[in-house]
């Protein structure tokens, strides 16, 4: 039994702590195990939106090349012989991997690289590509709709090749610079389009391109991202699921452990003590399985404390049932005097146990809720005692007291308890000591802890009776004592308060082969 000394509860009403996510009791903990360990793979998936970015920087990087490299070619056919117009193109063309076009004045084609050379690019069909290919374009358009990309427009050639219906064309001449832009080929590709007028006002030129490299690229660094997330994933998926292995299991082994100790009263029914284990779980199931049994061992001591209480209560029924039949076929005065003294004592005797009853059946569940305190022994015996030869309660036995130095022997108690039990051991030393006989006390620190002495000069306790005495309802009284005076619990109730308060009582041999009982009390010494 552990008394409450903190005198603080950090327990919420509703049983959540402060920083608890309600809508989390809904779900199982390997549930949210999973969640949380998932949620790490979701931030690493972040990686797609930069990966995304990269693409854009790569393409744009593309846009600027396109239309200095256009600028380099118009500069070389207005500086250069027209004559060498159509070597020059099909030379750019070739070193630069793209198609060149060279448009009059008024708009019409003139000079086409693919017209003087082989195409340096060529469209793919994706009808004619393998399906791991379409497979790739299906990723491409999930992973830009899941970030958000900006759509690009398809490329298409105009049905009639004239300047006017290129807006690159157009967009330059009104800009007098190289403008260039990006569009989709069939396959998903990237298709790098630039315009620019010529300087010498002879018309205009426009490159396109092919940039394949770019969707390689960026594909190769997104299957090495999703490789990573799905490997990572996949770990994290099977370490979550062993962590709630090791988690969930055993508490539900806890939870239906506690549920059939709930439900059944069998004492093979335990909770797991799970001795393997030295982490929280571990130290939950010991302390649970500690629990059970404090808790059985309680039932089945108030099941005997109740067959006790029947039992000591039907002796003095019995006997005042006895009584009142005899008054109704007695008509002798005297002996109908008898029969009442007889029934008023059973009556008395009655009453007190019904009050040591109350008193014994209260005292563990008082010493669960007491507030410990520090008590000066020496002081709590020094008014006890006053009080008792105020009231003559020492039926002439001699008390002797050696009262300790102040704050010399102070533990953490529950006062009023503690005087109950000195009380409790007074009285059973009164009882048992003879006429003008000496009661001795001697209260005195013993490293960390008091140490209390309570010596008569009775008859004493044979060694093989001593913890006998201090069951319930155990009363063995000097010969002459009237019976039914005293109920047997005092002792009992002395033994419960003092082990309530982390303390031993025991009974030992006077010294110096005195007879008499010597009552030991070690309690914990309060520190500070």
């Amino acid at each position: 039994m552990e008394p409450d000394i903190a005198t603080q509860n950090e327990d919420r009403p509703d049983g959540e702590s402060g920083l608890s996510l309600r809508w989390s009791a809904r779900l199982s903990l390997t549930t949210r195990i999973l969640v949380v360990n998932v949620l790490a793979i979701a931030l690493l998936a972040g990686g797609l939106f930069y990966l995304n970015n990269y693409r854009d920087r790569l393409t744009e990087e593309r846009l600027v090349q396109a239309r200095l490299q256009l600028t380099i070619v118009a500069d070389a056919l207005s500086s250069g012989d027209p004559q060498h117009k159509n070597a020059l193109i099909r030379q750019f063309s070739s070193h630069l991997s793209a198609r060149l076009r060279l448009y009059a004045p008024d708009g019409t084609k003139i000079i086409d690289s693919f017209a003087l050379a082989k195409p340096s690019y060529q469209f793919v069909d994706p009808e004619t590509e393998p399906l791991r290919k379409d497979a790739a374009r299906i990723l491409d358009r999930t992973i830009e709709s899941f970030v958000f990309s900006a759509p690009i427009p398809d490329f298409s050639e105009p049905a009639n090749d004239v300047a006017a219906e290129w807006p690159e064309l157009v967009a330059a001449q009104n800009a007098s610079r190289a403008v260039s832009s990006v569009s989709l080929a069939p396959d998903r590709t990237p298709v790098i389009a630039a315009g620019k007028s010529l300087a010498d006002g002879t018309g205009s030129i426009l490159l396109t391109s092919n940039a394949r490299d770019i969707t390689r690229i960026v594909r190769a660094e997104r299957s090495s991202v999703l490789l990573v997330i799905l490997v990572a994933a996949a770990v994290s998926i099977l370490l979550s699921l062993f962590l709630a292995r090791t988690i969930v299991r055993p508490i539900r082994k806890l939870a239906r452990a506690a549920l059939r100790v709930r439900m059944g009263r069998s004492d093979e029914i335990a909770i797991p003590r799970m001795p393997g284990r030295l982490d929280e779980i571990g130290q939950l199931s010991r302390a649970l399985s500690a629990m059970s049994t404090a808790l059985r061992d309680r039932i089945n001591a108030t099941e005997a404390f109740a067959a006790d209480v029947s039992h000591e209560i039907k002796n003095p029924l019995a006997s005042l049932r006895s009584a009142l039949e005899g008054l109704e076929r007695v008509d002798d005065p005297d002996l109908q005097k008898q029969l009442l003294d007889v029934a008023n004592d059973d009556v008395r005797r009655i009453d007190r146990l019904i009050n040591d009853i109350s008193d014994a059946s209260r005292v563990d569940a008082e010493l669960a809720r007491a507030k410990f305190e520090p008590i000066d022994i020496g002081k709590m015996l020094e008014q006890l005692l006053a009080v008792r030869e105020q009231r003559a309660s020492n039926l002439g036995v001699h008390i002797a007291f050696a009262r300790p130095a102040k704050d010399v022997a102070k533990v953490m108690g529950d006062g009023g308890r503690l005087e109950r039990v000195f009380s409790n051991l007074l009285d059973n030393a009164v009882s048992f000591s003879p006429d003008g006989g000496l009661v001795e006390i001697l209260a005195t620190p013993d490293g960390d802890e008091i140490v209390i002495h309570v010596a008569d000069q009775g008859p004493g306790v044979l060694p093989e009776q001593r913890e006998q005495v201090f069951q319930r309802f155990h009363s063995d009284r000097p010969d002459g004592e009237a019976f039914g005076k005293h109920s047997g619990l005092g002792l009992a109730i002395a033994k419960t308060i003092v082990e309530g308060h982390q303390g031993t009582i025991r009974i030992l041999d006077r010294p110096g082969g005195q007879s008499g009982a010597c009552f030991e009390i070690r309690l914990p010494k309060a520190m500070g």
